[in-house]
């Protein structure tokens, strides 16, 4: 069984905005839980006016009370304190088109792959704000558009912040638990041997029986309560990895709407203050202790 979340809203930034904002959200009050961020690598077509940037996130967070309850020892054992700590890897690779004006974002978690794999998918588009039509006193009517934002908050200086436009994003998340499939795949190698080493042995029988039983070899009864354990044992891993996918899910509709929170927090101090504004809204957020 797989779990998926889906979202899609709107920031009142243009495009040139949001696209800044997105490499620049780590830290924020919403998300002080990424330790770091790494660029491993980036590189810009001028032909098609693209930016390629893969990144590394180091993510700490604690695992719920009631996934710790259903995974094996094993497979917590140096991998999560006592109190359910642990931390991960994110793998991020973007694709920005500056000229088209829409960004593809995807990530995906490098450890714990094997309990939860959680794929994740933002998506950027330019959409411009529809004018504001004002109806006056003689039945004409009058466009007007929005402020400048960046006049009124006192400079700034940011492109993307003095225009009408918007940027629309949508959002979709992947979870799928993995649990118990490496067991499963074992228990179906062994029943492929199982089969093949029968139907190799069916000769053997069919001698033995025309000389009147001499040389057979005795039955396996231990073969049938084998395979009741493995399907009962399948049925178990299925509904812990149901369990967990569920679990997973209620989490992800939470933090979700606190990302977006924390790109209005930067979106904001871009607005107010420019790229100095938000390196000290950085330094402050770091400051803070998880």
């Amino acid at each position: 069984m797989v779990k998926f979340y889906s979202k899609e809203y709107t920031y009142d930034y243009a495009f040139p905005a949001v696209s800044l904002a997105y490499f620049l959200r780590y830290p924020n009050p919403y998300s002080r839980h990424v330790a770091s961020t790494d660029t491993i690598s980036r590189h810009f077509d001028p032909e098609t006016q693209r930016l390629t940037t893969v990144r590394l996130h180091l993510k700490r967070s604690r695992l719920p009370p009631a996934v710790v309850k259903l995974l094996p020892k094993s497979v917590m054992a140096d991998r999560a304190g006592s109190d359910g700590s642990t931390q991960s890897f994110i793998l991020e690779k973007s694709v920005v088109d500056a000229r088209q004006g829409w960004m593809e974002c995807e990530s995906r978690n490098l450890d714990w792959e094997n309990v939860l794999s959680v794929f994740e998918r933002h998506s950027y588009r330019r959409a411009v704000a529809a004018p504001e039509v004002a109806e006056g006193l003689n039945g004409a009517t009058a466009v007007t558009t929005p402020a400048n934002p960046t006049a009124a908050a006192g400079g700034g200086g940011v492109a993307g912040m003095e225009t009408p436009e918007q940027t629309h994003v949508a959002v979709s998340v992947t979870l799928k638990s993995r649990i118990g499939e490496q067991l499963r795949k074992k228990r179906q190698r062994w029943g492929e041997q199982a089969s093949a080493s029968s139907v190799m042995g069916g000769g053997e029988e069919s001698a033995s029986a025309a000389l009147g039983g001499w040389g057979k070899q005795p039955q396996q009864p231990q073969q049938q309560p084998q395979q009741q354990q493995g399907w009962f044992s399948s049925w178990g891993s299925g509904a812990v990895r149901s369990a967990i996918e569920s679990i997973s899910l209620q989490r992800t509709e939470k933090s979700q709407p606190k990302a977006q929170k924390g790109m209005s927090v930067v979106l904001s101090r871009l607005r107010s203050g420019g790229i100095q504004e938000v390196l000290e809204g950085m330094r402050r957020d770091r400051e803070v202790e998880i």
